[in-house]
């Protein structure tokens, strides 16, 4: 089935998924308009950006898309996603790619998904959900750590801590119900977990109705330091395909999660019409779902649209329209193997500086690409640092041994006093036998 594919495209966004949706956008065969609003400094080296309207500035997006005649949005990240953008587009007729509001409280909230997961019997670590810090505690007492403390609402991947003492345990309780009354709009809430154990995967999935494409696997590396230490970020690196998921382990995971999932979520009234990302933990006894996001992640975009040997703008747009099944028949991945290593700033993901000069190598290896986070542009027209995650190199080549060193030679050439990145990122897939 052949499609008439949009001319006119706006992305919602200025991250790293967003600068790696873009390049991909930028090379269909449609040739569309791509714009960008907000966006950062390596996406506006690319495309027109509209830097004064922000990501969760709703009416200035919808109004944005009206006045540059825009056929169809992407919206990248998740807050314009949980405040309601596709609705008002909706309203607006103009087509877009991302769940509407009722979607994005799978991410928007952790407590909701949980009850869907429960409801549904998805596999997922025993719960509980608490609203004040004394019972909570009082729960820890009789579930000691390791133990997984969630915030309730978005908290830019930030929100979880895995203690693995009852004192750290205690005191994230306290902290995450100071987040949430901090950033949540109604009563603050945790959920509390049990400690799942083994490797984990990332589960990116193109969503129409009942209709899903599973995308390339993944495997993301969520703590700061090497070895998988320090706490949490939203990610500082990824590599495509995740070896340690089989074709046989995928077919259990389409089987068991992914199949249950998108249909639990129709089922519940709620025309899903974007990605769903779908956190796994591998545990012994086999996948189990640690959480839903409702969008692209960030960094498994930069390593899995390039591996894909189709179309990214007639995807989305099919998902978008309804007509996914059909397009989803001819969809091709490449065989190569895909890296991406953030680089961020020191101190990230607690305080860091911003506006640290950055110079960019010369030259990179073949298939390398350096895809803009937190980058801006100061007063003289420097390229600074702007964000903890400050860029992200991307590498493609035959194995990941050879991503791996392409992407580290880029990421060595790239001067900021204050850069950091982890040194293993693909270690685990590298050092298997």
């Amino acid at each position: 089935m052949s499609q008439t594919l949009p001319k006119s495209i706006l992305v919602v966004g200025s991250g790293g998924r967003e600068h790696a949706i873009i390049k991909s956008l930028l090379a269909s065969p449609a040739k569309p308009r791509v714009v960008c609003a907000p966006g950062n400094a390596g996406i506006a080296d690319e495309i027109h950006c509209f830097p004064e309207v922000a990501a969760d500035n709703i009416v200035g997006l919808v109004e944005l898309a009206q006045r540059e005649q825009i056929d169809f949005v992407v919206v990248g990240p998740e807050v314009p996603l949980s405040l309601g953008l596709v609705d008002a587009l909706a309203a607006a007729n103009i087509p877009a790619y991302g769940p509407k509001a009722d979607g994005a409280r799978l991410e928007a909230s952790k407590i909701y998904t949980k009850e869907i997961l429960l409801k549904y019997k998805i596999p997922t670590a025993e719960a509980a959900t608490f609203d004040n810090a004394p019972a909570a505690v009082e729960y820890l007492r009789t579930h000691p750590a390791p133990i997984v403390i969630k915030a309730d609402g978005l908290a830019a991947g930030k929100g979880v801590v895995v203690a693995q003492t009852t004192a750290e345990a205690e005191a994230a309780v306290h902290d995450l119900l100071a987040l949430n009354a901090a950033t949540a709009s109604d009563q603050s809430k945790i959920l509390i977990e049990a400690c799942l154990t083994g490797e984990e995967t990332s589960i990116l999935v193109i969503v129409s109705g009942r209709d899903y494409y599973i995308l390339p696997t993944s495997q993301d590396h969520k703590r700061i330091g090497d070895g998988d230490t320090g706490p949490n970020t939203g990610g500082m690196g990824t590599y495509s395909p995740a070896e340690v998921v089989t074709s046989e382990l995928l077919a259990r995971i389409d089987r068991e999660i992914v199949s249950p999932s998108v249909n639990a979520i129709a089922d519940e009234g709620i025309d899903f019409r974007g990605t769903l990302f779908i956190g796994i933990m591998l545990t012994p006894t086999g996948p189990q779902v640690l959480e839903y996001n409702t969008r692209f992640g960030d960094p498994e975009t930069q390593v899995v649209l390039p591996r894909l040997d189709t179309d990214l703008l007639a995807l989305l747009w099919a998902a978008a329209k309804g007509n996914l099944a059909e397009v989803a028949r001819d969809v091709r991945v490449r065989p190569e193997a895909a890296i991406c290593v953030v680089v961020a700033s020191k101190g990230y993901p607690g305080k860091f500086p911003k506006g640290i000069p950055i110079t960019l190598p010369a030259a990179l290896p073949p298939q390398t690409t350096i895809i803009h986070a937190g980058t801006a542009r100061d007063k003289d027209n420097r390229l600074v640092t702007a964000g903890g995650r400050v860029l992200g190199v991307t590498s493609l080549a035959p194995t990941l041994a050879e991503a791996a060193s392409r992407a580290y030679a880029a990421c060595d050439e790239i001067e900021c006093e204050t850069k950091y990145c982890r040194r293993d990122i693909g270690a685990k897939q590298l050092n298997r036998k």
